[in-house]
């Protein structure tokens, strides 16, 4: 039997595989026990373990399932986001994972519109200013912006999570691309807190030492009722699972959300600047 050994620190596609590869023979599986098992043909099953074929989603979810790791930190889906999306920030793929089947997601958001709220072009005069800054490359930008629809797109489901937002002022006051996307922005913001599954606040600046966060956290309740915390400086972000650290974390966020305003006014404020009035 010819057997192609792999290396897996050659690449992360490659350490996908050689996993795959693993946890099928853990199982006492040859290639066609896992192909009958996902629907793939033992053919694709060889092709991603050797690294020839690249994993899809599709195929993550159904290894999950055959091997019983959804929903887990070592689930294959969030490997795959791994490879999907490498050049996010560190912590970011994993946490986007764990959005796509969060029943309650927190979010608070400094100086921009928060990434589930952006429009298309919104989202891509971002990604092409840091472009313009060579902080990424156009290739990245178009990611950044297809991950970005992904993420939305996961949230249109038949049972969608409820959704919290808490921004700062700055969001809206920060003129991004111009005035005819700052309205289309804004109009979506109206759009969002008409939704039965959403809370839409904004943080005036007068609450000063009451902001009880200085950078964008994002909390998001699983399921089981757990919570995972990401949050991200300039250069990296952090996703934490721990609740001794994530829980304070929660509590900080309704504590917010008691300083901010309600979502009526939050709507008033936001009519009021498209009408171009302070």
């Amino acid at each position: 039997m010819n057997r192609k050994e792999l290396d897996p620190e050659s690449s992360p596609q490659a350490a996908f595989g050689a996993r795959v590869r693993t946890s099928r023979e853990a199982h006492g599986w040859k290639q066609e026990d896992l192909a009958e098992r996902t629907g793939y043909s033992s053919t694709h099953i060889s092709a991603v373990e050797t690294a020839r074929k690249v994993p899809t989603l599709r195929f993550s979810r159904s290894a999950d399932l055959a091997f019983g790791t959804g929903d887990t930190v070592d689930a294959f889906e969030r490997q795959w986001h791994e490879i999907r999306h490498g050049s996010l920030l560190e912590g970011f793929p994993e946490y986007v994972g764990y959005e796509g089947r969060a029943v309650e997601i927190r979010l608070y958001e400094i100086g921009i519109i928060p990434g589930l709220l952006q429009t298309p072009e919104y989202a891509r005069v971002l990604a092409d200013s840091a472009v313009r800054r060579g902080a990424i490359t156009p290739e990245q930008a178009d990611e950044r912006v297809s991950v970005l629809a992904e993420r939305q797109a996961a949230l249109v489901r038949p049972r969608p999570p409820m959704i919290f937002v808490t921004m700062d002022e700055s969001c809206l006051r920060r003129p991004i691309g111009g005035p005819a996307v700052m309205d289309a922005q804004l109009a979506r913001l109206a759009e969002f807190a008409e939704l039965p599954n959403t809370l839409l606040q904004v943080a005036p600046y007068e609450i000063g030492e009451r902001r009880t966060f200085d950078l964008p956290v994002y909390l998001l309740t699983l399921s089981d009722r757990s919570v995972v915390c990401y949050a991200e400086s300039q250069a990296q972000g952090h996703l934490d699972r721990e609740s001794t650290s994530v829980l304070p974390m929660l509590t900080a966020y309704h504590q917010l959300q008691a300083e901010a305003l309600s979502q009526a006014a939050a709507v008033a404020m936001i009519n009021q600047l498209r009408k171009g009035t302070p």
